[in-house]
């Protein structure tokens, strides 16, 4: 099992109703990144986050309406990996993840992370960049961009749309990484057609929109103009370690999945929350499309996120430290929830209580061997709702330390 780390470096007011600066959100991050990076994590995962979330509440489509604060910091992913891997000795970094539909698209992602790169293999030639991307979980990220309807169908379709937005930037963002001379041309062509939508409903309101626009007979299949119009480019620099660089798509989507898949090797998110089922399908999906440069598929290129809830403080008994992780873990989920919604939904809560990890050390050790496969990448999350730094290190060194040590035994025990 493969012990990897998430920072959110998420500005809300915390538990307790405070809200640190962002100078303290960052000293936090480095100090917890070398504190990571101390212990073993194998990879530290940063939060990336575009734009104001607390401004987009003045907007007309506000996203997250409740959220006070900022959902993250990290908004230029390249800057503060250089930034990480100059401060740590062995822990490799990650993104988790950019959206290739902001901050200029997947041209100027993909010229930002070939940079990103040759400047860290200057610094180190064995540490690697894990580049997850994916759309976007918040759409006003991407708005400024272009990434809104253009016309009524557009609209109508935009959740499905959205998505083949995302296929058509991810072959541009890969295609270019992989040293590709590219015009808009070579790129595939949306169309849209019944199996995109999840109703005959959905699927006829937008051909409505469309006939009635374009004055034209029935049709089955709807073509979308390209997002991206450019002639012949490369990116610079050319001349990179491509090892260097390992892609990971956030997208439960099987087809996105097997597509990018089609250009270069690309790894996949999975959450914790996800049912058994849906990651058997996943690692056997993967299994039969990850791109053959990358070698044989291995369960360990799906991390898996997890709330880390572990209360290992010195001054309680194991009873008192499981009861006040629950206490601890109640307390979080109740303010993301409220946060996120504007309302505390029990359900909701006990659900994500359910699929963390809470407890004392022992009871943490003994969860992750139920519900975790042995040969698991666990991406640990420690800094949820909390800003005591000093408590999210004690945090960590009680999951290396004592977590997984007992989870190696356990396994050893059980094989």
């Amino acid at each position: 099992m493969k012990h990897d780390i998430f920072f959110s470096i998420s500005q809300t007011p915390g538990v307790g109703g405070d809200t640190p600066s962002e100078r303290q959100m960052f000293e936090n991050y480095f100090q917890q990144l070398q504190h990571a990076d101390a212990l073993g994590f194998e990879v530290g995962w940063i939060a990336q986050a575009h734009l104001s979330t607390e401004t987009q509440k003045s907007n007309s489509a506000p996203v997250v309406p409740h959220w006070q604060g900022e959902v993250g910091l990290c908004t230029d992913f390249p800057q503060l990996a250089m930034e990480s891997f100059r401060q740590t000795q062995n822990i490799d970094i990650g993104s988790a993840v950019i959206s290739i539909l902001a901050s200029g698209g997947p041209i100027a992602q993909a010229e930002r992370i070939a940079n990103t790169v040759q400047f860290l293999s200057m610094l180190d030639d064995n540490r690697k960049l894990h580049v997850g991307f994916s759309a976007g979980r918040f759409e006003f990220m991407a708005r400024p961009y272009g990434i809104s309807p253009r016309n009524a169908w557009e609209k109508a379709a935009w959740k499905p749309l959205r998505s083949q937005i995302f296929l058509e930037a991810s072959e541009i963002f890969l295609r270019l990484l992989n040293g590709e001379v590219i015009s808009s041309d070579d790129i595939r062509q949306t169309v849209l057609t019944r199996e995109l939508f999840r109703s005959d409903e959905e699927w006829q309101s937008v051909k409505a929109a469309y006939l009635e626009d374009k004055l034209a007979e029935d049709t089955e299949a709807i073509p979308i103009p390209r997002r991206y119009n450019f002639e012949d480019i490369s990116i610079v620099p050319k001349q990179w370690n491509r090892n260097q660089l390992q892609l990971v798509a956030g997208t439960h989507d099987p087809f996105a999945q097997s597509f990018v898949n089609s250009i270069l090797p690309v790894k996949v998110f999975n959450l914790s929350i996800t049912s058994p089922t849906v990651i058997d399908e996943t690692h056997d999906r993967m299994a039969k499309n990850f791109h053959p440069d990358g070698g044989a598929w291995q369960r360990s290129y799906m991390p898996r996120t997890s709330f880390v809830f572990i209360n290992d403080e010195q001054n309680l008994d194991e009873q008192a430290q499981s009861d006040a992780a629950k206490y601890e873990a109640e307390q979080a989920l109740q303010a993301y929830w409220n946060a996120l919604e504007g309302t505390i939904d029990p359900e909701k809560v006990s659900k994500a209580a359910d699929n963390a990890l809470i407890g004392n050390p022992r009871e943490i050790a003994h969860q992750i061997v139920d519900r975790f496969h042995p040969e698991d990448t666990i991406m640990a999350w420690f800094d949820f709702f909390n800003h005591d730094s000093d408590r999210v290190c004690r945090n960590m060194t009680a999951y290396m330390e004592k977590v997984v040590p007992m989870v190696e035994q356990l396994i050893g025990g059980s094989s």
